[in-house]
């Protein structure tokens, strides 16, 4: 990528004065663009100077420019960075006009696209409420996440690692085709259209931070980074009316919701809008008609979407973890998450009353988007394929009829007991596997434990525990002191549970993701602090750097459930049970229990 730095300072001043006298105004969806063919020149001239490097981009000093264009250009593969000029501020916008036939919902007439977790990986789905069932839109051994449909209704943005790198990419609704934005290492992913469908803003790791970047789509600007003075920006979403970016924050420790209105220069460009020491905040997004924003609030164990509007009023809608606007502006979609399912759902957005039945998902979302659109009928062709594909079973059960007990050696494990029950050994083995494969290293090669025999008596609080099953093992802890793993802290009501992640062995952005949030650090407890101990431990002061795994993802595709904290688990360390995880096949564990002995 390009860095500002390789410009010469008479080339930068002189383009940035150049680009000041360009004078952007939008009447009815269209741009008149003053002085074209002197940019026309520039560009040809300046072109050069603009090839990628490897640097990262710069945070942009002066107001964004964003005009209101009719029609998109085709995308190019990659794209460079600058710095960015200053222009005026009272660039008009126009606002979409809201009629009668915008107010009036048509389900038939919507669509949601939503990247769900199937199997081992993420993929994109379709689904239309009483029309349409979810249909699978993409299909591969690659992670897709983070959709957004264009403002023209006619694409989906979304990032990928399919090739290798996490890039932003293009579904076409009509054809199926899907072309690629991006082309660049590092985590780029969580796209969110400018009201004209010619920028898109993301989230992206720069830096050994994440950062938001915006990028003209048709390859026409570098891309930018919007600021770094916070520890990390992410989940951006674009206003309607065109000038402002809302997107969770973290500042000083806090989790909160800012602003970023794009008209004003970089000292006063950016302005919290929610933020609350006790709660953390995510995936913020605006109404329609940018009156109200939709967000979550996380507290307590409670999972609840609220609304604020431009009158500074809060409101409760219910409860949800992520949630995106209907295109009319009636009703709000949102995720309803479990320790182990995930659903989705709709609120009436004034009366709070569902209007979408809970659905059962198969697996968790990773992002979803409402547009008022539907698929082609027939389904294209691309898209037909796709959707009859049925995922291979990521393992089978192959039980050896001639041993004489249900328990099978694991191969090269290293645990005081390296044994499981034979109907779930092949599940550890293939998680065993994919771990290697996206993570780098041999994370189940050493376990705390496997199987473990009833006569050997286990914590206190732990009697009827899953590993005496043979359906259950937990995994060394020791990684943690060597910074290769970390766990951080999930309440869902009274209810503790924990999510492991990797950290990946290849940090060039092939592997994993940055993290969001701060993981827990269960030795504070023994560090001298009474409020530590008495906690059972403490949240760390920095989130780490670097890309990361979610193992207790990857467990759950492979059927393996994390369990909940005992409520003795702040004053009794193997009472957190944050390492480890079974698989009961819908047993209680009284019945695995006899089916063993």
């Amino acid at each position: 990528m390009f860095s500002s730095s390789h410009l010469s300072t008479q080339d930068s001043s002189s383009r940035c004065r150049f680009l000041s006298l360009i004078k952007l105004r939008t009447s009815s969806g269209r741009v008149k663009i003053v002085l074209f063919s002197c940019l026309a020149a520039l560009v040809f001239l300046g072109w050069p100077l603009l090839r990628p490097k490897a640097d990262p981009p710069p945070a942009i000093s002066g107001p964004v420019t964003s005009a209101v264009r009719v029609t998109a250009k085709t995308p190019t593969a990659t794209h460079t960075v600058s710095a960015i000029p200053t222009v005026p501020q009272s660039i008009p916008i126009h606002v979409p006009e809201i009629t009668d036939a915008t107010k009036t919902p048509n389900r038939m007439q919507s669509l949601i696209v939503l990247a769900i977790q199937e199997a081992a990986y993420n993929h994109l789905f379709a689904y239309q409420p009483e029309s349409l069932q979810l249909t699978r839109l993409t299909n591969g051994f690659w992670d897709d996440i983070t959709p957004s449909i264009s403002p023209d209704q006619t694409q989906v943005a979304f990032a990928s690692n399919r090739d290798s790198n996490w890039n932003i990419y293009l579904f076409e609704l009509k054809s199926g085709n899907i072309s690629q934005l991006t082309d660049w290492p590092g985590y780029k992913a969580a796209p969110s259209w400018s009201p004209d469908g010619n920028f898109l803003v993301y989230e992206a790791y720069v830096e050994d931070k994440l950062r938001l970047v915006i990028l003209d789509v048709s390859g026409n600007q570098p891309p930018i980074v919007l600021r770094n003075q916070s520890e990390a920006d992410f989940s951006p979403k674009w206003s309607p009316l065109g000038r402002q970016i809302v997107f969770t924050s973290i500042v000083a420790g806090n989790r909160g919701i800012w602003i970023a209105d794009l008209d004003k220069p970089s000292h006063e460009r950016f302005s919290k809008l929610i933020d609350n020491p006790s709660a953390a905040f995510d995936n913020p997004v605006w109404s329609p008609d940018s009156s109200q924003i939709a967000y979550s609030r996380f507290e307590n164990g409670l999972h609840n979407i609220y609304v604020w509007d431009t009158s500074g009023n809060i409101r409760y809608v219910g409860s949800g973890d992520h949630s995106v606007w209907s295109p009319d502006g009636s009703s709000l979609l949102t995720t309803l998450k479990t320790p182990y399912k995930s659903m989705l759902t709709a609120y009436s957005g004034e009366t709070s009353i569902l209007t979408i039945p809970p659905l059962l998902l198969p697996g968790s979302v990773s992002g979803l988007t409402w547009g008022n659109t539907n698929l082609l009928s027939p389904i294209p062709t691309a898209i037909q394929g796709v959707a009859k594909i049925t995922p291979t079973p990521l393992w089978q059960s192959t039980v050896l009829v001639e041993n004489d007990s249900p328990l099978v050696f694991l191969d090269n494990v290293e645990a005081p007991d390296p044994r499981l029950h034979d109907m779930v050994d092949e599940s550890f083995i293939a998680l065993r596997q994919q771990v290697v494969l996206v993570a780098g290293w041999d994370y189940l090669a050493n376990l705390e434990n496997a199987y473990v025999s009833v006569t050997a008596p286990l914590s206190p609080g732990l009697g009827n525990d899953w590993l005496y099953t043979g359906k259950a093992f937990a995994t060394s802890p020791l990684p943690i002191n060597a910074g290769w793993m970390v766990v951080t802290r999930e309440q869902f009501g009274s209810d503790i549970y924990w999510r492991i992640y990797l950290r990946a062995r290849d940090q060039d952005g092939s592997q994993g993701m940055p993290l969001k949030e701060y993981p827990w650090n269960f030795y504070l407890r023994d560090q001298g602090d009474m409020g530590h101990y008495e906690q059972g431990g403490g949240y760390m002061n920095t989130i780490p750097d670097g890309y990361w795994v979610d193992f207790t993802a990857l467990a759950a595709a492979y059927g393996w459930n994390r369990l909940p904290a005992l409520p003795t688990w702040q004053a009794s360390f193997p009472a957190a049970r944050f390492n480890q995880f079974m698989l009961n096949q819908n047993q209680d564990w009284r019945t695995a229990m006899l089916e063993l002995y």
